[in-house]
This record gives structure tokens, C-alpha cells and sequence, in this order.
């Protein structure tokens, strides 16, 4: 069994339209001129990179958009759409894959298979009509017996899936503990994990309620633009590496989790250190935390993280000690980051035999090339928020897509 990182392809209609409350850097860039190419090939280049360190790479496929569905079943069409209407169809916020799906490899899951439950992403509007697209890619994708995909959690309860979801176990392939992080409150901005969405998955994957906790986040961590959980805290394997501010009863938490766990390395970065803001805004924690080959545990961080200097000072004095976290590598994903997604919410995390997945959703450098041929010749180089409405862009990001699934022989979402 290897961990798998599913990075979500960034998709042609990728624009700053700020429609994501509590997502500072989201709100802050609306309405600023997107660069859809570029942001897909950053996102290339962040896949390549994470293969070049030995890891195990898929991807996920850009919907269709607008979301002429959605929009009917609003019983309106694009062209009729108002403005607000138009730009929630457009979205593109599929690309954090982080967001697809809550999973749960096999040997947390008393039946012996690998759960994988859709989320549901209903507190955003611009995210809700999302799962029945990632529920056909995961259905296709994990079609193996040693798979069971779950459609959504119903509403009114949010679930945004891993991004609120983190795995501790001594490694990848053996039994672990499940942590589902879920909000109350957070002054002006939506808690959109709820504690019932978890509840609900947690039945659902089978896991042992002995080795599973459900934890708050800190009011004033969501206050702060921590949406979800891995703004502020992100684990692998034996490493939890967490803000100071991430949990509502951070003393609890942390005496529940060795009580099961003990030997658990926690990596705390204190407040006097590294604040919630620069936390949050050099997205140190919306990392990836992985395990190379070798053994060791890579961070790997957005550019932002490396031009904060208390942020990288922190980061120089781990590496330089004795911690779990023995290596820091650094990614350019600005366009991602410009719309409130770093490194971890490009990613989902399946560990599982990858000879059990569809191999069409597995990546090396050769389908990269592919792929980002696709993206350099019907990729937008830009998308204005005049560029909303325009119908020769619609087009274009029609073509777009469809060309990226046959260039993937994926003919079969075209009508997912």
C-alpha cells in the first residue's frame, strides 16, 4: 500500500471572483484578472516535483462548467443567468481536491476496505452542485472491490471533506487514529465542517470509535480565515505539526490523541513564534506533509511560506534540529494561492494499492507532458470579470475540457 496524492487539475474557467466568505485571500483578489494557463501549469509542476520525490501521483478532472444543470434546475440557463448566478456556475473551485471526498484507507475500516464519502460542500453555493461530478470520477477512479465510495452527506449538515479530516498512524499501511476537525462558530465567517457531517462519515467508512476523535476548531482560528482545518494543522503518519491556536481544547485534544497514540510526535509552532496571520497568510500549514521513500518527512510549502521571514525562520530551525519534519521544499502555486488554496488543498490523500486504481487517473512524467499540452494549446491565458458572461470563453472552456478527456481517454465524464 503507498499513500497517493490525487492533485485536482487547475481548470480552464479558474477566475477571482471572490465568492468564498471567510476565505481571506479569495475575497481579498476578487475581482483582479485570473491567468487559468498558468495556474494549471503551476499545478503541473507542483505533480512533477512530488514524483520527482519518489512519490505516487493521480490527478483529478476539471468539471463542466458553467454547470448547466445547476443552472436549470434553478429553472434558468447562462445566458438568461444573473450575475451572481453566472459566476457560481463558472467556478472552478473543483481544482481543491482536498475538498472531493473524506477517505479512510483499510486498515481503519473494520470491513477491510478503503471508504471514500463525496463531500457535500453545502455552506458555499458556488460548491454545493459539485459532488455528483466528483462522485462519478471517484466512482470510476476506485472502482475495485477494495473500495467503497459513498455519496454525500445530506444537507443541512456541511462536510468539506479531508480538509477537516487528518490520519496519525505509525505508518501509511498500518492501523491509525482519525481525527475529523469541525467548527462552531468564528465571528463573521460560516463553520463549515459540522460536527454531524463527521459523525455520519465516521459510521460510515466503519471506523473503530475507540480510535476516532472529533475535535473543535478554535473559534479564533476561523475568525482568523482558517476556513478549515489544514489552513492551521495538517498530519502523516506518527507527525501532527498544528498551529497553537488550531484547536479549541488544544490540551485535550493532544492528551485524547496519546492516550491512543503515544507515540505520536506533535509539532507545535507557538504563537509567539509564527501569529495566526502570518500563519494563515503564508499558508504554512496547507502544506503537504509527506513521506519520501527514504523515510523522511518533506514539507512542502507555497512561495509565500519562504517570503515571510518569521514563517521561514520557524521553518530553518525545525529542519535544523532534531524534528520529524527533516526536509522543506517549495512550490510555486500563486494562482492557487491567490484564490485561497495552497499546496494540501490541491490534493486529496488515498493510501491503497495503486495496482487497484484506474490506472487512466494515475500520472507520470510522460501523462504530465500530455496533459500540459492540453492546457498550453485551449487554456485561457486570462480571465477579466468582464470575462464572466462572454460566450466565445464559454466556448473555449467547453472545448477545453472535452479536449483534456479524450487527450485522457476519460471520454466517459463528458456527460457525467
Amino acid at each position: 500500500m503507498r499513500e497517493i496524492n490525487f492533485d485536482g487539475i487547475i481548470g480552464p474557467t479558474h477566475n477571482y471572483a471572490g465568492l468564498s466568505p471567510g476565505n481571506l485571500a479569495a475575497t481579498h483578489n476578487a475581482g483582479a484578472v485570473a491567468h487559468p494557463r498558468a495556474a494549471a501549469l503551476q499545478g503541473i509542476a507542483k505533480m512533477r516535483a512530488n514524483l520527482s520525490l519518489g512519490l505516487v501521483q493521480g490527478v483529478l478532472l476539471p468539471h463542466r462548467r458553467p454547470d448547466q444543470r445547476w443552472l436549470s434546475a434553478l429553472h434558468t440557463d447562462y445566458a438568461a443567468a444573473e450575475p451572481h448566478l453566472k459566476a457560481r456556475a463558472l467556478s472552478a473551485s473543483a481544482m481543491w481536491a482536498a475538498n472531493a471526498a473524506t477517505v479512510s484507507p483499510a486498515p481503519d475500516c473494520t470491513d477491510g476496505r478503503c471508504h471514500l464519502s463525496v463531500a457535500n460542500l453545502v455552506t458555499m453555493p458556488h460548491r454545493s452542485h459539485e459532488w455528483p461530478e466528483t462522485l462519478a470520477q471517484l466512482r470510476l477512479a476506485f472502482a475495485h472491490p477494495a473500495f467503497r465510495v459513498h455519496a454525500p452527506v445530506p444537507p443541512p449538515f456541511g462536510d468539506e471533506g479531508a480538509a477537516n479530516h487528518m490520519r496519525l498512524a505509525p505508518a501509511h499501511d498500518a492501523g491509525g487514529v482519525e481525527i475529523f476537525v469541525y467548527g462552531v462558530t468564528g465571528g463573521p465567517y460560516p463553520a463549515r465542517q459540522h460536527l454531524e457531517a463527521s459523525r455520519a462519515i465516521a459510521r460510515a467508512h466503519a471506523l473503530d470509535p475507540a480510535r476516532t476523535l472529533f475535535i473543535e476548531q478554535s473559534s479564533a482560528a476561523i475568525a482568523a480565515g482558517a476556513f478549515h482545518n489544514d489552513v492551521v494543522a495538517v498530519a502523516n503518519e506518527r507527525t501532527l505539526f498544528a498551529h497553537e491556536q488550531a484547536f479549541a481544547d488544544r490540551d485535550g485534544f493532544y492528551a485524547q490523541l496519546r492516550a491512543i497514540m503515544p507515540e505520536v510526535e506533535i509539532v507545535e509552532v507557538p504563537a509567539s513564534a509564527v501569529s495566526l496571520a502570518d500563519a494563515i497568510g503564508s499558508y504554512l500549514f496547507n502544506a503537504q506533509l509527506v513521506s519520501t521513500p527514504s523515510g523522511d518527512q518533506t514539507l512542502i510549502v507555497p512561495q509565500e511560506a519562504r517570503e515571510q521571514p518569521r514563517v521561514w525562520n520557524w521553518l530553518q530551525q525545525h529542519v535544523a534540529g532534531n524534528g520529524p519534519i527533516r526536509r522543506v521544499e517549495v512550490v510555486d502555486v500563486r494562482e492557487s494561492m491567490a484564490n485561497g488554496g495552497g499546496p494540501a488543498c490541491l490534493r486529496l490523500r488515498v493510501v491503497c494499492d495503486p495496482a487497484t486504481v484506474d490506472r487512466r487517473f494515475l500520472v507520470d512524467d510522460a501523462r504530465l507532458d500530455v496533459i500540459a499540452d492540453v492546457v498550453t494549446r485551449y487554456w485561457p491565458e486570462t480571465i477579466g470579470p468582464e470575462q464572466i458572461g462572454d460566450a466565445a470563453m464559454i466556448a473555449q472552456v467547453e472545448r477545453a475540457r472535452e479536449a483534456l478527456l479524450r487527450a485522457l481517454d476519460l471520454v466517459e465524464l463528458l456527460d457525467s
